[in-house]
């Protein structure tokens, strides 16, 4: 779909990449580290790409997002923009609504939206968490009768794991959906923490049918809003991403057929250790991006902001810790992209895709609290991008699986 309106944004951000497209420096060679045309993992259509959704974001999303903060989620409008343009579900195969290109573009909206420090929108998880999920899965039916309308932002998309008492420990939850003799399944249960969870249409239930089995009798389901017995708890309160809509869901004696059934009885454990490595590597990738976006607004910060009577970049203290970060930077920018290549190979293991997800969060919290303290006082207020990313950025290292949890991951390989 994208190709369709690619030709809107070729100008002179997409000349410039022409003019340079015989070498493709790495962010560590460029003058901005959110350069279109940088990088060698990607190529010419991906910078097209890349300057279309850009310029989405900085257009459609940060000239309101002061509002949906306000508001506490964004608007169905710019769920719907996203989709017009192809920004939503890329990688979905063409039949049912997408671009079917490779993951790296899916890379590119991820990292434009950290490039823009706008957290509202929750296109990543509806993309290319839930999204797949019903591709690789779903029924032909499921697919044709729900990829569509969510690729065009007209239907959203949200994944219930998390429970009151049980988030990194999936064998823990108290969900269940009893079958029945007549070949349904009775949901009964509450998740908590669920991303785009007041605006979701469609919710991938992740639920217990063999409680004996333990993490092997457990099942994902398809809710859909409107089903009796469904419901939605208030928009939960948050240190950050205040524009993101996170919410309890209920589900009391909610009637489910086979047709809502995801895959295979009790194989939903499978299916997610299967798709966590895409959902790590997502969240990796947008740390490392936001650190990018905060090293770039705190340089400018730095050139433009004077005491005693000279920029903040002469003094050589300052500089020096702009080198560390830089460097802390880049380093972690070549295991990201790493990731990215081999994911889009479909070599990417849950190893390296915890690796990235760990360091990656990790590094966006400590740029975040560098850039902060490099503002002064000016970073501790609300209205700089700064502070507000500094909150925003604290739940990375928690969801998808805790760093904590990470390094043990990591660990059972070493």
């Amino acid at each position: 779909m994208f190709q369709q309106v690619a030709r809107k944004v070729r100008g002179p951000a997409v000349n410039s990449i022409r003019q340079m497209s015989s070498f493709r420096p790495e962010t560590s060679q460029c003058p901005n580290m959110m350069e279109i045309g940088s990088r060698r993992i990607y190529n010419e259509e991906h910078d097209i790409f890349r300057a279309m959704a850009r310029k989405y974001f900085e257009e459609e999303i940060k000239p309101h997002h002061d509002k949906w903060e306000a508001e506490g989620s964004v608007s169905k409008e710019a769920w719907l923009k996203a989709g017009e343009l192809g920004l939503l579900g890329s990688c979905t195969h063409e039949d049912y609504g997408g671009s079917g290109v490779d993951k790296r573009y899916a890379n590119i909206v991820w990292e434009e939206q950290a490039y823009s420090l706008c957290t509202g929108p929750g296109f990543a998880l509806h993309s290319d968490i839930v999204m797949p999920y019903i591709e690789n899965y779903g029924t032909e039916a499921q697919k044709t009768g729900i990829l569509p309308k969510m690729a065009a932002g007209e239907s959203i998309g949200a994944i219930a794991m998390s429970e009151p008492s049980a988030g990194s420990d999936l064998a823990g939850m108290k969900t269940i959906a009893k079958e029945q003799d007549d070949g349904t399944f009775v949901l009964n249960g509450s998740k908590v923490f669920i991303t785009n969870g007041q605006m979701a249409d469609v919710v991938i239930v992740c639920a217990k049918t063999a409680p004996e089995k333990g993490p092997h009798g457990i099942s994902l389901f398809i809710v859909r809003e409107g089903m009796e017995g469904f419901s939605k708890g208030k928009n939960l309160k948050k240190m950050g991403m205040k524009a993101q809509d996170t919410s309890e869901l209920f589900f009391d004696n909610v009637v489910l057929t086979k047709d809502d059934l995801l895959g295979k009885l009790n194989h939903g454990f499978y299916y997610l250790m299967q798709e966590l490595p895409q959902e790590r590597l997502l969240i990796g990738s947008m740390g490392v991006a936001s650190a990018e976006a905060l090293f770039e607004t705190t340089r400018t910060y730095m050139h433009e902001r004077k005491a005693f009577g000279k920029p903040l970049l002469g003094n050589q203290v300052l500089r020096h810790k702009m080198a560390e970060m830089k460097s802390d930077i880049v380093t972690h920018r070549a295991l990201l992209d790493q990731c990215v290549e081999l994911h889009a190979q479909g070599k990417l293991d849950s190893y390296m895709a915890s690796m990235a997800k760990y360091k990656g969060t990790d590094l966006q919290c400590a740029i975040a609290d560098d850039c902060v303290q490099l503002h002064g006082g000016w970073g501790y207020m609300q209205e700089y991008a700064v502070c507000r990313a500094f909150t925003d950025a604290r739940v990375q290292k928690i969801y998808g699986g805790t760093n904590e949890i990470m390094k043990e991951l990591i660990s059972r390989e070493i």
